[in-house]
């Protein structure tokens, strides 16, 4: 039997927290150590088994593990990758990893604090490995939990507030997730919580529609769409620099994850139906998170309503019916999830040194913190998506994958294209006013003058630098992280341009031009 190394890689962290308590630790710092090499040593492996087991020529699960648990329930614990889980293992270890490094100021409470960042670090690897519905539904919720109590504990003045909302929002859209569950494994003549079996099931048409939408509902509310976007703006706004990384590097990813592994790959059929929506949702999220972010005086939530912009591009990806779209969407996953940790990082930072987040308060640091003024600049440069860097080419794969696309009339594409250069082009505006305003700007005499504006120290350098090499090299060579997934999204869409019926004639939808073209008269009436 081969070696089991998912569920290492998923447990790993785990039982290494329940070690947390009983190790002897005075003032945290034999515990950051701890969690530091736990971390280490989970992330060299998932490296490891990549390398060593991973085929990038199958499209299908590999490193599949499948274990009885509760058979009389038909509950396994099954694990396994593909092309669209692969990145975000990887991701996965390499943030988390970074997040405890960032993490090193922490002092108070470090015992229970170690212990929820080992926690989370096993249940988001288990969230994109596990091929059972009732199983993604538990993981789903015990990731909630750290995050819950790291927001509440270790936030700032309105974590109370923040920490409850976002566990009201989450909580609340996994019961749909738990009631589609139910509902997909009960139909048919098998009852099986096994992902494949169930995409395998002949659902009718209408039945799938409700449970695409409800599950829409619950993975809109982690990745985040318009409306149920209001928690992660509270939920930035008074997190550590640590948890920070977490939401967006992370966290938000698994929305994105949900909805191509269910509700495109599982739900086919309703994917056809809902796909202008998510379109349009995406240009909706990209035009109106960059305006409030452009508004915004607070230095994270700023941050935050820009995570929420670029996400929108990731909807438009995975609703483009093309191979070139699918494959942006997960590249923009990626992407976002390096820079948008490395941006909250560098708030985290400038906080600790200026004790304000609000711009009217900041200014002229750059002259002070020149290490900082420098990380800040190359970030911001790609979140901007300035060529070179891994932002430019997912949002470039994504527009001219949807540009392409048969599967939309001419009009509704050019609309929606014209429409997401927009948000393309508000983002350098509200991105370069921000570093005016932090670093360029006139200085604030009573904060330059402190003793306490001290430029970034090697240990934050290091963790801005771990990412901005992957960002980096991918905006020069893409291929390095697409040739990973590009089986899988091929395979994908495929499975989705087959339940466009005619997708290869030329009869045009009339009407509504946002409306999926070139299907059967039945399907358009």
């Amino acid at each position: 039997m081969d070696f089991p190394w998912l569920t290492f890689i998923i447990l790993f962290p785990i039982a290494a927290a329940l070690l947390v308590p009983v190790i002897p630790d005075q003032d945290g710092k034999t515990l950051r150590w701890y969690a530091l090499i736990v971390g280490l040593i989970d992330f060299a492996v998932i490296i490891w088994s990549f390398y060593s087991q991973y085929d990038l020529t199958n499209p299908d699960l590999q490193m599949v593990e499948r274990y009885a648990w509760l058979p009389q329930i038909q509950l396994y614990w099954s694990v396994g990758v593909d092309g669209l889980s692969m990145p975000l293992v990887i991701l996965t270890g390499f943030i988390t990893t970074l997040a405890i490094l960032a993490a090193w100021p922490v002092s108070l409470k470090p015992r229970l604090f170690y212990f929820l960042m080992l926690v989370m670090y096993g249940g988001q690897i288990a969230v994109f490995a596990v091929q059972d519905m009732m199983l993604f539904f538990l993981v789903w919720e015990l990731e909630l939990i750290p995050v819950y109590l790291i927001l509440s504990i270790w936030g700032g003045k309105k974590r109370l507030y923040a920490a409850t909302k976002f566990i009201i929002y989450t909580a609340g859209g996994s019961l749909f997730i738990l009631v589609a569950a139910l509902t997909m494994a009960f139909y048919g003549n098998d009852f099986t919580f096994d992902m494949q079996a169930i995409a395998a099931k002949d659902i009718p048409a209408s039945l799938q529609l409700w449970l695409y939408a409800a599950l829409l509902i619950a993975y809109g509310v982690k990745l985040p769409i318009f409306p149920l976007h209001t928690w992660l703006p509270d939920a930035h706004g008074e997190a550590t620099a640590p948890a920070h990384m977490l939401l967006a590097g992370i966290l938000l990813k698994m929305g994105g994850y949900a909805l191509i592994r269910m509700n495109a790959g599982m739900l086919s059929d309703a994917h056809v139906t809902f796909a202008p929506i998510l379109v349009i949702l995406g240009v909706v999220n990209i035009i109106y998170a960059a305006l409030t972010s452009f508004a915004q005086r607070n230095l994270k939530r700023k941050i935050a309503y820009s995570s929420i912009s670029h996400m929108g591009f990731v909807l438009i990806g995975i609703a483009s019916f093309t191979d070139l779209g699918m494959s942006g969407a997960v590249l923009q996953m990626v992407s976002h999830g390096l820079i948008g940790a490395s941006l909250f990082f560098l708030v985290g930072c400038t906080y600790d040194r200026t004790h304000t987040l609000m711009l009217d308060e900041m200014g002229g640091v750059g002259q002070k913190m020149k290490k900082t003024f420098a990380m800040w600049t190359a970030c911001s440069m790609a979140s901007l998506a300035l060529p070179g860097m891994s932002g430019f080419i997912a949002e470039l794969m994504i527009f001219v994958g949807f540009a392409t696309s048969d599967a939309y009339s001419l009009t509704f594409r050019v609309v929606i294209v014209c429409l997401a250069a927009i948000g393309v082009i508000l983002t350098p505006i509200y991105l370069l006013s921000m570093l005016r305003e932090l670093l360029y700007g006139p200085e604030n005499k009573s904060l330059i003058e402190k003793e306490v504006l001290i430029d970034a120290e090697p240990r934050e350098i290091f963790v801005i630098g771990s990412l901005l090499v992957p960002i980096i090299g991918i905006g020069f060579y893409p291929k390095i992280l697409t040739q990973i997934y590009d089986a899988t999204t091929v395979k994908l869409v495929a499975r989705l341009r087959d339940a466009v019926p005619g997708l290869e004639d030329t009869k045009i939808a009339t009407g509504l031009d946002g409306a999926i073209v070139h299907r059967a008269p039945a399907i358009i009436e």
